[in-house]
């Protein structure tokens, strides 16, 4: 059993709207890991990083990722952070990945850089710049796929990443 596709990619490139459509065009169930833990916890992401701290969260996110890698057979949003893991970017390496870039003047557009966001919380746009400096690699790394996500509608980004996975299917 193993997820049709897993999405990657920072805060705003579109990881669960996308996810969504690509799972329906595709006829599956989808899945974002920041939704299980929020489940899980009974508490939103950011009074996680408030009350416990990142680390807690970040253990929370490893055992979502490790759970749904393998047990689910549909569409996985990760959260943006979670390929930080040594061990989540291995995971990857058997999976096929789409990583969803963005511009940070289209990401800002999308989430508004708010405080439903912890680690963007002071100097929003410093830090997704930062975070993206620290997680491009990392991303490109995991991903089979690139999905160039700027000035586009999440449906025609969906088109583009369904398209793309049906050839690298079909490769194979």
């Amino acid at each position: 059993m193993a997820p049709r596709l897993v999405v990657v990619g920072p805060p705003g490139a579109g990881k669960t709207t996308v996810g969504r459509l690509v799972a329906e065009r595709l006829g599956v169930d989808f899945v974002d890991t920041d939704e299980v833990v929020e489940s899980r916890s009974g508490r939103t992401i950011p009074d996680i990083f408030l009350e416990d701290g990142e680390p807690t969260f970040r253990d929370l996110e490893r055992a979502a990722v490790v759970d749904v890698l393998g047990a689910f057979e549909g569409v996985i949003a990760l959260g943006g952070g979670a390929v930080m893991d040594p061990r989540t970017e291995a995971d990857l390496s058997s999976h096929v990945v789409v990583f969803l870039d963005v511009g940070i003047a289209d990401a800002a557009k999308r989430v508004g850089f708010g405080q439903h966001r912890p680690l963007l919380g002071i100097n929003p746009r410093a830090q997704w710049t930062k975070l993206m400096q620290d997680r491009r690699a990392v991303y490109e790394r995991v991903a089979r796929l690139v999905v160039d996500t700027a000035g586009r509608e999440p449906a025609e980004v969906a088109d583009d990443v369904v398209d793309r996975l049906r050839a690298v299917e079909a490769a194979s």
